[in-house]
């Protein structure tokens, strides 16, 4: 079995099937394939700073699925919240999703939990926050996360 590759910023595995990280590199591509991974979630712009160029062309290249879900920071809604849990749920492939700092996926990941799996407030905040709370943050934009989460049933 290979290891996860826990050096990329941000890294966390939330279950067998789900594994989370910040910003990603081309290198970074062939092994998240080596340990498993068939379909690659990125919710960053495409101008985010570290954003990957060419991320869907390099993902294609490697034979994995690529969903790209712009969510602008400082406005998260929930129409971007239907399109992942559409790109999550459209198979049960092995699937990683990232953003630039990991800060994105988990809001929408304890959302997610929440929302769609019903799991506990208190276990869902704990995955969160091993990245962000965006209550706790000063962060300009964090009032938005705030309330996007508080729609997860905070």
């Amino acid at each position: 079995m290979v290891a996860d590759p826990d050096d990329i910023p941000c890294w966390q595995r939330l279950d067998a099937r789900t594994t989370t990280s910040g910003r990603i590199a081309a290198g970074d591509i062939a092994r998240l394939a080596e340990i498993g991974v068939r379909h690659v979630i990125n919710l960053a712009l495409l101008d985010s700073p570290g954003g990957l160029a060419e991320e869907a062309a390099l993902m294609a290249e490697a034979g994995l699925r690529y969903s790209h879900i712009p969510v602008p920071f400082g406005a998260p809604d929930g129409s971007h919240f239907a399109a992942f849990c559409t790109a999550l749920e459209s198979s049960a492939e092995p699937v990683h999703v990232h953003c630039i700092m990991n800060w994105r996926v988990s809001a929408f990941f304890y959302r997610y939990h929440r929302v769609v799996r019903g799991m506990d407030g208190q276990a869902a905040r704990a995955l969160m926050e091993h990245h962000w709370s965006p209550e706790e943050s000063e962060h300009p934009d964090a009032p938005a996360w705030a309330q996007f989460i508080a729609a997860g049933g905070d």
